[in-house]
């Protein structure tokens, strides 16, 4: 429902001043710009190189990426620690590289909200600790709020809040 993705069962869901409704392609669009996605599986698309994953949302709306956008990019993967991987294809990447792939493809459209899925879940606890610490400092850096799931103690840890889901409701 955060992620527009479903439309709420009751009530409703504001989001930068306005009330959201999934079924609304102006919705949509906004879902697209402003609100950033990790999945639990990573989904690169094996035919496309990093840097080429990591640009696919700035496809929605035009045929190919600009220079700004490109260079956006370029600066998520020197930030993540992955500059050095644009031309590597998804099969040749370890797992915390292909985590790190996904959120610069999260994070190029400069979202104002970045729902994390289990980000760490796949990943040793030298990798997670790894993502932790670039979601706070993307947070730091960039200004994303970060609402993340895990069911991991030591990343929940790490949050500036903790909120918990029991029996259905959010304590």
């Amino acid at each position: 429902m955060l992620g527009l993705l479903l439309p709420p069962d009751t009530g409703s869901y504001h989001f930068e001043g306005g009330e959201m409704l999934a079924t609304d392609t102006d919705q949509a669009s906004i879902r697209n710009r402003k609100i950033g996605f990790v999945f639990q599986e990573h989904r690169l698309l094996p035919q496309f190189t990093v840097l080429d994953n990591t640009l696919l949302p700035t496809l929605a709306s035009q045929s190919q990426a600009d220079d700004l956008q490109t260079a956006y990019a370029c600066r998520l993967m020197e930030l993540t620690g992955i500059a050095d991987l644009a031309y590597k294809y998804p099969s040749t990447l370890s797992g915390g590289e292909s985590s790190r792939t996904a959120l610069c493809r999260a994070m190029v459209m400069a979202p104002a909200l970045l729902l994390a899925d289990e980000p760490t879940g796949q990943l040793d606890a030298a990798n997670s600790r790894n993502i932790v610490s670039l979601l706070k400092q993307l947070n730091k850096e960039l200004g994303t709020t970060i609402l993340m799931v895990t069911h991991s103690v030591e990343v929940a840890a790490a949050a500036q809040r903790i909120l918990t889901l029991e029996n259905g409701a959010i304590q």
